[in-house]
């Protein structure tokens, strides 16, 4: 399974959208029995806008190894315990997934930092057990 939690640093940009991880923090992914066939698996990081920040977009993405068909994906936003944003994102046909949402918005003129500082970002899947056969 790969994920990665962007943010707006401002060293990267693509197509107007800059994408960078945010520094290489404590990751942790658990897997929690749902029943025979399926899983959820948890992944916990975390997001850093800094205070200078001038780009508008940030996003969430990866791919999930043995997607559940049917199910999004579920990202929740916690600004330290508070809970400050839920998205979900569906399951592409290639197992990819990516939420795309605004850091910064332009209001009269004037800018807005919708989020800024450090987040928790916490991330969840349905993946289908792996089924053992000897």
């Amino acid at each position: 399974m790969r994920m990665l939690v962007a943010g707006m640093l401002g060293l990267f940009a693509i197509s107007m959208l800059a994408i960078i991880p945010t520094s290489y923090a404590h990751t942790q992914t658990t897997t929690i029995p749902i029943n025979e066939e399926l899983s959820l698996e948890k992944t916990i990081t975390t997001m850093t806008i800094p205070e200078d920040n001038e780009l508008p977009w940030g996003s969430v993405y990866g791919t999930i190894d043995n997607p559940a068909e049917r199910y999004p994906v579920i990202i929740q936003f916690f600004k330290g315990e508070d809970l400050v944003h839920v998205a979900q994102a569906d399951v592409k046909g290639d197992d990819s997934y990516e939420y795309k949402f605004r850091v910064r918005n332009i209001v009269d003129g004037e800018a807005i930092d919708i989020f800024e500082g450090d987040y928790t970002v916490k991330i969840f899947k349905v993946v289908k057990n792996e089924i053992n056969t000897i």
